[in-house]
C-alpha cells in the first residue's frame, strides 16, 4: 500500500457553481441578492461600523475599476491596464474588500499587504513592491498620509504613487474586464523568514475550485453565518474568511485582528450574538480564549450554533482543542465543532482537513521512534507524542508522502515530505522561473508521476488521514536525532506560568562543530517587575531534559512582542536564530550553560546574546 491520499470527486457534489471566475460570482450576486448586506465591520465585537450590500460592493468595485484604468492609462510605463500590479494596503475593515474586487474588475492583479505602520521597518513592504514591480498602490484616506511619510524614507517606495479609494463614486455604468479561471488574481507573498518574500501566483480557476473543495468539508451553506477576525492580506483571511461567504452567500462579520488580541471575549460574543455557524483561528487564539476569558464572561455566551471552527496556519495541538472544549462545552461549543487543517499559499490556501460535524483524531506515537521517522503506536510508559489529525484532502487533490533527498515514496508508517497534487495548486512563483520549478514540478524518482508542490512540510499518512509532524528546514538534528522544534516550543512554554503561549522558538547553533539547542522565549508582560530568572531558567532545562532527553545550551528570555513572526502569526525560527546571533534580540535575560546572566534595564549588552563558543 503506497503512503499517500487521493479523494475523488465522485464523493461530492458537482457543478456546485456555474462561475468560473470571481468577477462572474459577485455580478451575479449583485444582480440577484442586490439588498442582502454581504458584509459588516465589527468595532469591538458588538458595534457595527460599517456594512456592504452585494449591490454596493459591486458599485464599490467597479468605481475602484474606473479609477484603476483612468490611473494606469497615464503611466507611460504601464502599456496595458490588464495584468498590472496594485499593492493593496488597507487597515482592517471593508475598504479592502472593495479594492480586492475593484482589482478583479479591472483586470489588474492585486497584491494584499500588512499596511506600514509610524516608525515600522519597511524593508518585506519594500521587497514585495519591488518584486511584483507594483504600478501603484491602493489605501484609503486616513492612513494616506502615514503612507506617504514612510515612502519618503524609503528610495524604492517613493516612487510609488497611492490612490485612496474610499471616496470614489462609480462615474459611469462600467464593464469589468472579461477574466478566465486561468487569469491571474492575486499575489499572495509568502512570509519569508530571512530572504526575500516570493510571490505566489493564484488564478480565478485556483481560487472557485479552493471554494468548491471546501463545501462539502466543512458544510457551507447560505444558511451559514461567519464571524472572522483574521487579517484579510493573509490567505486564510482572505480566502476562507472573505471568499467563502461570497462563494456560498451568505453573510460575514469582520473584527481587527488587534480587537481580537485586545479582548478575545469579543470573537466569541460576535459568535454567540449573530448565531454564527463558522470561523477560524490559528491555534494560539484558542489557547489566548482559555487564558483570558473568565468563568463570568463564559456565562454569557451561547456557542450552540457553532458548527465548524478552523484551526489551521500553526501546528494543531491536541491540548488546545481538549482545554478550548472543556472550558467552552457549558457555552455549548462541543470538540466536533473543530476542523484542524492543512494548507498553504502554494495551494492556494487547502489541502486537507477534517470533515465538519466529525471528532478530530488524536494520534499517539513513541517519540524515539519518530526521531528515527518512523511512526509506531505509543504506549502511556513509553516517551510519546500525540499528533491531531488534519483529516482527508479535498476533490481531486493527491497527497504523497516522500523521502525528500531520494525522491521515492515513503513507506506506510514513515515520515516524510508533503507532497500535493490538483487544481488548486497555484501557478507559480511571480517571475521565479528556477524557484517555481523546484518546488511545483518535482517528480517521483520511482514511477516518475508528477508534477507535485514540494511543501517543505514533514508528515505522515494513518488509516487514511494526514498528520503533520514539522517542517523540514526547521527540524533539529543533535546527535543523529530528529526533534521537531515546536515541540521542545510547547514544552518550555508550560515550564512556567512566566512564559507566554505561543511565542517562542527553539533552534539550533554550532559550537566547536556541534549542533547545540537554543531557546529563545517571550515573558508575558505581568512577570516582567517579578521575574526569578535562575526559577524559569531552571524550569525549561528540567523540562527540556525530561521530555526530549536534551539539554538547552541557552536561553534567552525577551520582551513581550518582540518575537519575529510572519504575518500570519507563524514563528520565524530562522529570523530569530540570526537576530540571537547579532545579538538584536530584546533580552531581559539570558543563561549559557549554566549561568545566569540577568540583563539590567537600559542596558544593551550584545554579549549576553551572542553564543560563548569558549
Amino acid at each position: 500500500m503506497k503512503n499517500q491520499i487521493t479523494h475523488s470527486s465522485k464523493n461530492f457534489p458537482e457543478n456546485y457553481t456555474n462561475f468560473s471566475t470571481l468577477v462572474e460570482l459577485l455580478r451575479y450576486r449583485s444582480a440577484t441578492q442586490q439588498e442582502r448586506t454581504a458584509f459588516t465591520f465589527l468595532g469591538d465585537g458588538k458595534t457595527e461600523l460599517a456594512s456592504l450590500t452585494y449591490q454596493e460592493l459591486d458599485r464599490c468595485s467597479c468605481a475602484i475599476a474606473q479609477a484603476l484604468r483612468r490611473y494606469l492609462s497615464t503611466q507611460p510605463q504601464c502599456t496595458d491596464t490588464a495584468g498590472a500590479r496594485a499593492l493593496l494596503l488597507y487597515p482592517p475593515g471593508l475598504e479592502f474588500i472593495a479594492a480586492f474586487f475593484g482589482c478583479l474588475y479591472a483586470g489588474v492583479v492585486a497584491v494584499p499587504a500588512y499596511p506600514p505602520k509610524r516608525n515600522q521597518n519597511l524593508l518585506r513592504l519594500q521587497a514585495i513592491a519591488k518584486d511584483a514591480q507594483a504600478q501603484v498602490a491602493l489605501t484609503t484616506t486616513s492612513l494616506l498620509g502615514t503612507i506617504k511619510r514612510q515612502f519618503e524614507q524609503n528610495s524604492e517606495l517613493t516612487k510609488l504613487n497611492c490612490l485612496t479609494t474610499d471616496t470614489l463614486v462609480e462615474r459611469e455604468n462600467f464593464t469589468p474586464d472579461p477574466a478566465t479561471p486561468e487569469t491571474l488574481a492575486f499575489l499572495q507573498y509568502t512570509s519569508g523568514s530571512t530572504g526575500t518574500p516570493k510571490g505566489v501566483m493564484v488564478s480565478h480557476g485556483n481560487l472557485m475550485r479552493n471554494s468548491e473543495y471546501m463545501h462539502p468539508i466543512w458544510g457551507f451553506s447560505s444558511e451559514s453565518v461567519m464571524v472572522t477576525w483574521l487579517p484579510t492580506f493573509h490567505d486564510m483571511g482572505l480566502i476562507y474568511g472573505i471568499l467563502q461567504p461570497l462563494y456560498h452567500g451568505f453573510p460575514c462579520y469582520l473584527m481587527s485582528p488587534t480587537s481580537f488580541l485586545q479582548k478575545p471575549i469579543g470573537w466569541l460574543e460576535a459568535i454567540s450574538h449573530y448565531k454564527a455557524t463558522h470561523s477560524a483561528a490559528p491555534n494560539f487564539a484558542y489557547d489566548l480564549c482559555v487564558r483570558k476569558i473568565t468563568p463570568e464572561q463564559r456565562a454569557t455566551l451561547d456557542l450552540s450554533s457553532w458548527q465548524m471552527t478552523l484551526n489551521a496556519a500553526e501546528p494543531v495541538r491536541a491540548d488546545t482543542l481538549k482545554r478550548f472544549t472543556e472550558a467552552f462545552k457549558p457555552c455549548g461549543f462541543e470538540l466536533a465543532t473543530f476542523c484542524p487543517g492543512y494548507g498553504l499559499a502554494e495551494a492556494t490556501l487547502f489541502v486537507a482537513a477534517v470533515q465538519h460535524q466529525k471528532v478530530p483524531r488524536f494520534y499517539t506515537v513513541q517519540a524515539e521512534a519518530l526521531a528515527q521517522n518512523q511512526v509506531i503506536d505509543g504506549k502511556s510508559e513509553e516517551k510519546v507524542q500525540t499528533f491531531v489529525s488534519n483529516g482527508q484532502p479535498g476533490i481531486d487533490i493527491k497527497v504523497v508522502i516522500v523521502h525528500p533527498e531520494s525522491f521515492t515514496q515513503c513507506l506506510p508508517g514513515e515520515v516524510g515530505e508533503i507532497w500535493v497534487s490538483g487544481s488548486g495548486v497555484a501557478q507559480g512563483y511571480w517571475q521565479r522561473t528556477e524557484e517555481t520549478q523546484q518546488t511545483f514540478g518535482a517528480y517521483l524518482a520511482d514511477s516518475k508521476v508528477g508534477p507535485f508542490l514540494r511543501t517543505g512540510d514533514l508528515g505522515f499518512i494513518k488509516d487514511g488521514e494526514l498528520f503533520i509532524t514539522g517542517r523540514l528546514k526547521d527540524v533539529i538534528i543533535i546527535r543523529g536525532q530528529n526533534h521537531y522544534p515546536q515541540d521542545i516550543e510547547s514544552i518550555v512554554e508550560q515550564s512556567h506560568p512566566a512564559l507566554r503561549l505561543g511565542c517562542g522558538a527553539a533552534f539550533t547553533v554550532e559550537v566547536n562543530k556541534e549542533e547545540r539547542l537554543v531557546v529563545v522565549q517571550e515573558v508575558e508582560r505581568t512577570w516582567r517587575r517579578n521575574l526569578d530568572v535562575e526559577k524559569v531558567v531552571r524550569a525549561i532545562r528540567k523540562a527540556v531534559v525530561q521530555q526530549h532527553d536534551l539539554h538547552v545550551y541557552a536561553i534567552a528570555l525577551i520582551k513581550t512582542g518582540s518575537i519575529p513572526k510572519t504575518s500570519s502569526g507563524k514563528i520565524q525560527r530562522r529570523a530569530c536564530r540570526v537576530k540571537f546571533l547579532e545579538g538584536t534580540l530584546d533580552v531581559l535575560a539570558s543563561s549559557h550553560g549554566h549561568r545566569e546572566l540577568p540583563k539590567p534595564d537600559g542596558v544593551s549588552d550584545k554579549s549576553l546574546t551572542k553564543v560563548d563558543s569558549s
